[in-house]
């Protein structure tokens, strides 16, 4: 069941009223787990039992962990000494730092068997592509990795202390929750906990801002992203061909698909939730307008750096720790982030990029607390906009081993990027039959792209300028209307569900 498609516009229409009808918190929470188990049988319906014992899994080892058992809790400390209920709180401390390291092994282990083995079997035995191992290619589970970063995030969050769920239909309507399910954003379960207890009937405005967030979601999806994605797959797959040019055309026009196809997926995930009377966490906040390595990592898929932040930045010791280590702890976490994208070397050339620029920026920002002219360059206009030309070259570069993670082709396209003219029956089969239009043209369109994602910007975040509701509506429909008509047809899938 595709986000974009009548399917499940079908499907919000039969659930969203049984669910609004329901006159009891319990019963609504059911409906929820029941749609959510439909929408992803309707993708994977072998995985289903397998996600149901990996969240039974976690619920139980999450009470374990939040259950005190030491006597001082059950009223018995009036017969031990101080010494003793120390004692006990400590034995109780270790037994929870145990359990909390069983469920991080469980989550961490089947993230491995599914993503990381088989490749990493394949790499070193690749004549078992043509035996009888299929287990070697299996399909993991959609979502798998969002899925076991929820449940380590939650398993975390209880044992620094928040409340343990004794209710598993709540604990696993959160984890099957169909808007997040798939590619996030990344939802501690502490944040909807108090929203499956608070909710209130949609009023006009909610379900317009709804409906909004999925329309121009799927304008986003449909219209903008793939028809970028024609392009980009025409150019990524015809290396030998394409010229300098392309290739940067194709990776400045792959950065601009990556960012319009998970925000766009996000906007309707969120939208989504909204109708249910569910608030999810935003995932981006116009990155491609930030100055700095850091910015952007606090507006590029934020509930991911969020998580990365908290459960493994912090831990390490974050920037409380000597200059030169939290420069180490920002690559090591970087490169954790890129091997979660997935097992290719270029997944971690990627992370490991994005972790040295950090330590750089951490590097250079000590540096210019040290000199004045530093600061104020920095801080002027010329200063920010070289910050923002050096940042956003960065990111849009080092996508290249992002598309590509074999390093054979990623390695190509940066030795192609210089002085490379382009083929002539690559210009025959990418602009004149499919794009029917020229180089120079495409790059206009690029760069009207780029502008109006500006205004934009402009719009929203610096004179504060949003859309009324009954605009909203209006705009509803025409949006919907244009991805019927305007969409390429065979829509790409979601790059966020390989990951």
């Amino acid at each position: 069941m595709n986000f974009i498609s009548l399917t499940y516009g079908v499907f919000l229409l039969i659930f969203l009223p049984i669910y609004w009808l329901a006159e009891t918190r319990k019963f609504r929470l059911l409906i929820l787990f029941i749609a959510s188990l439909v929408f992803y049988a309707s993708l994977q319906i072998q995985y289903i039992p397998l996600l149901l014992v990996l969240v039974l899994i976690n619920f139980i080892i999450g009470k374990e962990i939040g259950t005190n058992t030491s006597p001082g809790k059950h009223n018995l400390d009036w017969w031990i000494s101080n010494e003793e209920w120390h004692l006990y709180e400590a034995d109780w401390n270790r037994r929870r730092l145990k359990i909390l390291w069983l469920g991080i092994i469980i989550n961490v282990f089947l993230l491995i068997s599914f993503k990381y083995i088989p490749p990493f079997l394949q790499f070193f035995s690749p004549q078992s592509l043509n035996s009888n191992e299929n287990w070697i290619t299996l399909i993991p589970p959609l979502g798998i990795s969002f899925y076991t970063f929820e449940c380590i995030a939650y398993l975390v969050d209880v044992y620094r202390g928040a409340p343990a769920t004794t209710n598993f239909i709540q604990f696993a309507s959160y984890k099957f929750f169909f808007a997040k399910l798939i590619s996030g954003p990344i939802t501690r379960y502490h944040h909807l906990l108090n929203q499956f207890g608070n909710q209130i009937n949609p009023d006009a405005e909610m379900v317009t801002e709804g409906l909004w967030l999925i329309a121009q979601g799927a304008f986003k999806k449909a219209i903008l992203a793939d028809n970028l994605g024609i392009f980009v797959d025409l150019c990524f797959g015809n290396l030998q061909r394409a010229g300098s040019g392309d290739l940067w055309l194709a990776t400045f026009a792959y950065g601009l698909q990556l960012y319009l196809d998970f925000n766009g997926y996000v906007d309707i995930a969120r939208g989504s939730a909204l109708l249910f009377g569910l608030v999810l966490p935003e995932n981006f906040d116009f990155p491609y307008f930030s100055t700095s390595i850091a910015d952007f990592w606090r507006r590029w898929h934020m509930t991911l750096g969020d998580w990365l932040r908290n459960y493994l930045y912090f831990p390490l010791g974050g920037s409380r720790v000597s200059l030169g280590r939290t420069c180490l702890n920002l690559i090591i976490v970087m490169l954790i982030a890129g091997i979660w994208h997935g097992a290719a070397l270029g997944f971690i050339v990627w992370g490991g990029l994005h972790g040295l620029a950090l330590a750089m920026h951490r590097l250079t920002d000590t540096m210019s607390d040290r000199f004045v002219f530093l600061q104020k360059f920095w801080k002027n206009p010329l200063g920010i906009v070289f910050a923002w030309f050096l940042t956003q070259l960065m990111v849009f570069t080092s996508w290249i081993w992002f598309r590509l993670p074999k390093l054979k082709d990623s390695s190509l396209v940066v030795q192609r990027l210089w002085g490379h003219s382009t083929d002539v029956q690559f210009i025959q089969k990418v602009y004149v039959e499919t794009l029917d239009m020229s180089q120079s043209q495409l790059t206009i369109r690029l760069g009207i792209l780029a502008i109006f994602m500006a205004i934009v910007y402009f719009l929203e975040r610096q004179l504060k300028l949003q859309f009324n509701w009954p605009l909203k509506l209006l705009f509803v429909p025409l949006c919907l209307y244009a991805v019927w008509i305007f969409a390429p047809e065979g829509s790409l899938p979601y790059i966020y569900f390989d990951f």
